[in-house]
């Protein structure tokens, strides 16, 4: 479904851009994966900063290394969202065009 339809209008506030309303993205609403994916980024930040904290204060060199692995794989997550294929698109972007 590509927006609510009422008398054959799509039901859109005057001057609001499509975009904005989550109607044109096959189902997804962009704007809700681009927070998606900042706060992975801000959360994998912050578990790098609590591993060093945790391995300083605590010398626990496990629970450490497990905190900063979770950060890789968070931040591996988000590079195959956004780094383009060999095509020099990036599934992001098939995404937002609409395409699944």
């Amino acid at each position: 479904m590509k927006g609510l339809l009422i008398y054959g209008e799509p039901l859109v506030p005057r001057g609001v851009p499509s975009r904005l309303c989550g109607t044109n993205h096959g189902g997804y609403d962009a704007g809700m994966l681009d927070a998606v994916l900042s706060i992975t980024v801000l959360a994998a930040i912050l578990l790098i900063i609590g591993a060093f904290f945790l391995w300083r204060r605590t010398g626990n060199v496990k629970n450490a290394l497990l905190m900063v692995l979770l950060a890789a794989v968070a931040l591996m997550n988000v590079a195959i969202w956004t780094l383009p294929d060999a095509g020099g698109e990036a599934p992001l972007d098939r995404l937002e065009q609409g395409a699944r």
